[in-house]
């Protein structure tokens, strides 16, 4: 489930100042928004306790550890066993990401690969799962558009 703590113009200064430079120190970031080391630290631990920060990995390219193909796997599933689906699915290492959907699929199981025949192994795996009733595999060809928040943050920091 996402997060529903609502963060504010103070905090999303800090992200903002924080995603501009990720390895800044909390001083640094308390120069870059004006604000005072303690009021820094403070929110960032909050923020951290609330889960509003993900994990570092997030940042990683799978390209780098030697999975250059990604792909998207609509599965439709017996809506009885999901929790069970969703803990083999979490047992595969190539799944990187699994979303509950509504609609005429149930999940979205987002995979790196490292070549097509990886990729057909992984959606085997994914197939041979008891509940998993059909999947479709769509490759990803180029992302237009990367994970971001930036334009988020800076609405709220400057009020908009």
């Amino acid at each position: 489930m996402t997060s529903v703590t609502t963060i504010d113009f103070i905090d999303a200064r800090i992200l903002r100042a924080l995603i501009e430079e990720p390895r800044a120190t909390v001083i640094a970031l308390a120069d870059k928004t004006s604000l005072s080391r303690n009021t820094v630290q403070a929110r960032l631990a909050k923020l951290e306790k609330q889960g509003s920060l993900h994990s570092f990995e997030r940042r990683v390219d799978p390209g780098a550890l030697g999975y250059p193909l990604t792909a998207f796997i609509l599965t439709s599933v017996t809506q009885r066993k999901l929790s069970r689906i969703a803990a083999k699915l979490d047992r595969i290492p190539e799944i990187v990401e699994v979303d509950g959907l509504s609609g005429v699929t149930d999940l979205l199981v987002r995979v790196v690969a490292r070549d097509a025949d990886d990729l057909y192994r992984i959606a085997g795996r994914i197939l041979d799962i008891d509940g998993v009733e059909q999947t479709t595999t769509s490759l990803v060809m180029r992302k237009f558009v990367d994970y971001r928040l930036t334009p988020l943050l800076e609405q709220l920091a400057d009020g908009s």
